[in-house]
């Protein structure tokens, strides 16, 4: 049994990791190296991540591959100045509340929005109806003031989005199940922490995100680094896939490598590139399903890294970063204090911050030449950090198609594709433009493809 994996990004080779257990398993990628936009850059004894800076350990998925991986000794714990996040308004940056008592006492949201918050318990549940966006959600339980100053820069942090057009069921489905389970979100915060309680488990109630932000020790790009490594004989480099088709009960997969072209035929196939490109694959086996993927947009994101010393800073970093809210008109979408999250990020005595530009709030600045772009962003430093040094290293990491946006109608255009794999038994779509954008969501996803694939195989 041959099973051929469209990809060497982390969802591709994670989908490897366990196909080749059971089947003869080759992977495609189209660059020289693998890993996609999960690359860490090392230079003059900064480590800057392309993407990704790390994973959650509220969900056990990324641990558990670097268990299987044998290399959970370099996993790295971010610092505890990581659980203080900054939102910025007025031009000032406030602390994000994560307690009742720190939200109550915080200036981020003026008395009347803090009393709206607070009449959430008694706004009644929404049961089924249209697929509601996030910004509605929070505008209907919370309130208009805390969705502009707290749910839009937590949406432009994530997904790089506007949440006016994102859907809360595909973005953020816990949040939903929470409505739909306790009627509220401090009702379900309030029964969560009771239940905790009642099994001897520490009961926090904090609004910020769970778990422990985790890395490694030369950055994210270890894992893949671990990964390609153990599947070196299965990896094919330069490889780009052209096309995808039948050849009787066998997928043919097409691949230009070194200006030639071959074709290969496989059992099974696991498309883990981008929506984009596996619509572009798959064009030729189904034109409905490639116009369908094709219709899943991205934001375009571009990533500034900057290398100041720690002496010219304006203000210590001792948080996570801050986020900035459209409403405060600012070309930034937030910044990332990287050598306070993760020390070893840069020199012993440099700082390194990494900014974050574009998205569908303002996409043609992340396409601004790089000169332009990091005048830009240093004057927005200036103005929010007091930080008018000169940086003593900068870089700009690009991404045209940076995050993948779940429009209101994702999950209707998921069971669309569903419906069109149902025919095409042997083939998995596996990547973050469908079920989660986080490392966490990647690596559980790219399992579970792997396991309905052999589960189908045997079956068949």
């Amino acid at each position: 049994m041959r099973i051929a994996v469209l990809g060497g990004g982390i969802s591709g080779l994670t989908a490897a990791h366990h196909l080749r257990r059971a089947a003869e398993t080759v992977i495609f990628e189209a660059r020289s190296s693998p890993g996609g936009t999960m690359r860490t850059c090392r230079e003059q004894g900064f480590i800057m991540e392309w993407g990704p800076n790390g994973f959650l350990t509220n969900k056990p998925w990324s641990l558990e591959l670097a268990r299987e991986l044998g290399i959970e000794a370099r996993l790295l714990r971010s610092s505890d100045l990581a659980r203080k996040r900054f939102v910025c308004s007025g031009g000032r940056l406030h602390r994000l509340p994560e307690t009742p008592g720190q939200f109550l006492a915080s200036g981020l949201l003026s008395a009347a929005g803090r009393l709206r918050v607070l009449a959430e318990p008694f706004i009644a549940p929404r049961r089924g109806g249209e697929d509601e966006s996030v910004a509605g959600f929070a505008r209907r339980r919370l309130g208009p003031e805390a969705m502009e100053k707290l749910i839009e820069p937590m949406t432009a942090g994530v997904f790089a989005g506007d949440p006016d057009q994102l859907s809360l069921a595909s973005c953020f489905p816990r949040i939903r199940e929470l409505e739909q389970r306790y009627g509220g979100l401090v009702r379900a915060m309030l029964l969560l922490r009771w239940e905790r309680f009642r099994q001897g488990a520490r009961a926090e109630m904090s609004a910020g995100p769970g778990g422990v932000l985790t890395s490694f020790d030369t950055g994210a790009q270890a894992l893949v680094e671990v990964l390609a490594g153990s599947l070196a004989k299965e990896l094919r480099l330069g490889a780009e896939v052209e096309a995808v088709s039948r050849a009787g009960a066998k997928f043919r997969v097409a691949v230009k490598s070194a200006g030639a072209r071959a074709e290969s035929d496989f059992d099974a196939v696991v498309v883990a590139a981008p929506a984009y490109a596996a619509a572009a694959m798959l064009r030729g086996l189904d034109q409905e399903l490639a116009v369908e993927l094709s219709g899943i947009p991205y934001a375009p994101v571009a990533v500034a890294a900057l290398g100041y010393a720690a002496a010219d800073l304006g203000r210590p970093l001792d948080g996570f970063g801050f986020l900035v809210p459209r409403l405060e008109g600012r070309k930034i979408l937030g910044a990332l204090w990287d050598s306070s999250v993760f020390p070893n990020r840069a020199p012993q005595g440099q700082a390194l911050i990494r900014v974050m530009v574009g998205g569908a709030r303002q996409p043609e600045l992340a396409r601004l030449p790089q000169a332009e772009l990091l005048a830009m962003v240093r004057g927005e430093l200036k103005d929010l950090m007091g930080l008018s040094a000169q940086p003593a290293l900068e870089r700009v990491f690009f991404h045209e198609r940076g995050i993948p946006q779940y429009l209101k109608g994702h999950g209707a255009r998921l069971e669309r594709i569903a419906r069109r794999l149902e025919a095409l038994p042997g083939l998995e779509l596996d990547s973050n433009a469908y079920r989660g954008v986080s490392l966490n969501d990647c690596v559980l996803q790219s399992k579970l493809a792997a396991q309905r694939l052999l589960k189908a195989l045997a079956a068949s």
